[in-house]
């Protein structure tokens, strides 16, 4: 199977249905074998009966029950219950749109080229040129955003990389089985982890320019800022000790 793209959701009875749709559509234009994986993560909606349903008209279409403590719970159980030669999570709202992904592939490894020449792991980005945004989060939180950005980059030892926290992320099968079993981190600080790990272990990874809409409503609280930057340390104290290894 060539592409398998994982969506984790909790309670997106709003927008699981349009978001499969949209994904299945883009896909189906594609020379290729593929399968769509909701990791429905505990919803307590009909979120897992809407995906259900969907099964009946898309083949393609697996539905995963996960439940654990975060959104990288079930990005976690995805990727590792994955097929696809490379791997895909993006968020069950499509704030960045699958057709996206044509702009992704081109900087994957195949298997013919010689590693220096692709990348392992390649991110959506909105903090590099040719990006852009459709802001309706409030003014306080985009000031949150950017500054927290520097503080990442920083504590991490990513700041080769603008962006950690898109949710829109391609990784080959070799990068995906090793990083995900080795992700620690099931909750908002996630993102950082994984590109923590691809790093210790050579991967590539390419930023790509994405246009991004953020609806209103975003789950983002502000205690998610307090909790990313308590588990921002805890992947640092994990990369000292060389747990990642």
């Amino acid at each position: 199977m060539y592409l398998s793209w994982i969506i984790p959701a909790k309670n997106e009875v709003r927008h699981i249905e349009k978001t499969i749709l949209e994904v299945d559509q883009y896909l189906r234009g594609k020379n290729f074998e593929y399968e769509i994986i909701v990791a429905d993560n505990g919803s307590t909606d009909a979120t897992a009966q809407i995906v259900d349903n969907l099964r009946g008209t898309i083949s393609h279409l697996k539905l995963l029950k996960t439940k654990g403590p975060g959104k990288g719970w079930a990005v976690r159980e995805g990727m590792l219950a994955a097929g696809g030669e490379y791997r895909i999570f993006a968020d069950a709202d499509n704030s960045v749109s699958p057709g996206q992904l044509d702009s992704f592939i081109p900087h994957v490894c195949k298997s013919s080229q010689e590693p220096s020449a692709c990348f392992d792991v390649v991110i959506g980005s909105i903090e590099i040129e040719g990006a852009s945004v459709e802001e309706h989060a409030q003014w306080y939180r985009r000031a949150l955003g950017k500054f927290s950005k520097y503080v990442i980059r920083v504590i991490a030892g990513l700041w080769e990389i603008r962006d950690t926290q898109r949710g829109f992320k391609l990784f080959s099968r070799r990068a995906a089985e090793i990083i995900f079993s080795r992700q620690r981190i099931t909750t908002w600080g996630f993102d950082i982890e994984v590109l923590v790990i691809a790093k210790r272990h050579g991967f590539r990874i390419k930023e790509v320019p994405v246009r991004w809409v953020n609806p209103a409503g975003s789950k983002v609280g502000l205690g998610a800022y307090v909790s990313t930057f308590r588990e921002l340390l805890e992947i640092k104290w994990n990369d000292i000790r060389g747990i990642y290894r």
